[in-house]
């Protein structure tokens, strides 16, 4: 990736967010390909230099093989090496049993697996991930306990840069995951307190990949037992309807391993299995 240098408002908040790497001669970032880490990592790769930033990829069954390339790809335009570390979230019971604190377990795995495995190895200062200042005030994001824990830095949410200001970022950066939907991890698609298989994790992914195959970029199918239930964003609900998308759609998910498909008329979700519980919680 060329320095490009960048508008002054930007360049301000590029200089914020790098500024918390202060003292950090060596940095591994908790990398996913999505649009937080990969601004993250960039600004730690012109802050730092390439040779001082390694980008941290888990890899387990919660991670769909196109975001894994996806990831690869995003990594090797900003010029930064990557290193994959295999994470056995699946072998915790506390992640399998898929509570409202399952995010907070797979955080811990794959920070643990970086601490244990990586650190020494990668001869790193620091570990950071890609948490913005939006998400460090949602209640749905038990990872964030995880970091804190493992004194994990969050330089994007320090600097106070919400999700709008990370895509800004992005794309006078030129990132080519600048406009890419979120993509939170094929767990997130099962109901809590069902359990985790990686069965369940297939289809889901399976299914996915169906409806970007019929043109939707942005989608999920969360998994209710027989019952896929496909969120899309509203503008594409028409679409999907039509007689020949539907068709394709309907055949493609069954042959995931679901045998009814139904389209949610609400649209896509963000947090559509937690937030009802933690609300109830708090209430």
């Amino acid at each position: 990736m060329q320095r490009t240098p960048l508008p002054s408002p930007l360049e301000a908040r590029e200089e914020h967010v790098a500024s918390m790497l202060g003292g950090v001669r060596r940095l591994g970032v908790a990398f996913s390909g999505g649009v937080d880490s990969s601004v993250l990592l960039a600004v730690a790769v012109r802050a730092l230099g390439p040779e001082n930033v390694v980008a941290i990829l888990g890899v387990s069954p919660s991670l769909a093989a196109d975001e894994r390339t996806a990831a690869h790809g995003v990594a090797d335009f900003i010029g930064c090496p990557v290193v994959e570390v295999r994470t056995h979230e699946g072998d915790n019971p506390a992640y399998v049993a898929n509570g409202p604190d399952r995010c907070f377990h797979c955080k811990d795995e794959l920070f643990t697996r970086i601490d244990d495995e990586l650190v020494a190895d990668q001869r790193l200062d620091a570990v950071a991930y890609g948490e913005n200042a939006d998400d460090a005030r949602r209640p749905d994001r038990p990872g964030s306990r995880a970091a804190t824990e493992h004194r994990v830095l969050r330089p994007l949410a320090e600097a106070g840069l919400t999700k709008a200001d990370v895509r800004e970022l992005a794309r006078a950066l030129r990132l080519p995951c600048a406009d890419k939907p979120a993509a939170p991890c094929l767990a997130s698609r099962i109901p809590h307190h069902e359990p985790v298989t990686p069965t369940r994790l297939a289809q889901v992914e399976t299914a996915e990949r169906v409806l970007r195959e019929c043109g939707f970029t942005d989608g999920r199918v969360r998994h209710h037992g027989d019952v896929a239930r496909v969120e899309l964003r509203t503008e594409d609900l028409p679409s999907a309807v039509t007689p020949e998308v539907s068709q394709r759609l309907t055949a493609g998910i069954r042959a995931a391993g679901f045998r009814f498909v139904a389209l949610d008329l609400d649209g896509i979700q963000s947090g559509a299995f937690t937030l009802p519980l933690i609300e109830v919680t708090r209430g």
